[in-house]
């Protein structure tokens, strides 16, 4: 713990954010989820599936990793062998740099939307996970649970999949 809070304070750490998605026979996304977190500070927030990039680990992996711990093992998601980010996030300690913040550190994140087929069920890090519809999720309420920008980032990924209502 203190070699990585050490590292934090020093280097921009490599992340990945998912935006698990249902999507119809067509690929087109029908259903967004998001997760339903309990925050450090204590507050309670909806964020997709995020997390650190291993050493030696390939992105695909970290994908592939981070988002059977948080949707389950029989969540079924549809990485593909070479898969490309939609964008690029930078979270910043001082949330005026980019409008993404993460108190903890400089993190350059890999941001994906994933089609997931089988059944999920939030990991114990995550409240619940409730599926929406793109209207629902880019909607104010939504945008007024979710923190550090991730608000931001859902209503990117929508773009990217021509569902921003």
């Amino acid at each position: 713990r203190e070699e990585l809070d050490s590292s934090r304070e020093r280097l921009p750490l490599v992340y990945v954010d998912a935006l698990p998605v249902r999507v119809d026979e067509r690929g087109e996304v029908t259903l967004v989820g998001l997760l339903l977190r309990a925050m450090p500070d204590g507050s309670i927030s909806r964020a997709p599936v995020s997390g650190r990039v291993l050493y030696g680990e390939r992105v695909r992996d970290a994908l592939l990793r981070h988002l059977e711990k948080d949707l389950g093992p029989l969540a079924m998601p549809r990485v593909p062998t070479a898969p490309q980010p939609f964008t690029v996030v930078e979270y910043f300690p001082d949330p005026s740099v980019s409008g993404f913040h993460d108190p903890r550190q400089h993190a350059v994140s890999l941001a994906f939307v994933v089609p997931v087929a089988g059944d999920c069920a939030p990991s114990t890090d995550a409240l619940d996970l409730v599926w929406m519809t793109p209207t629902e999720a880019a909607s104010e309420v939504v945008a007024f649970e979710m923190t550090g920008g991730q608000d931001r980032l859902l209503r990117l990924a929508l773009a990217h999949v021509g569902l921003l209502p």
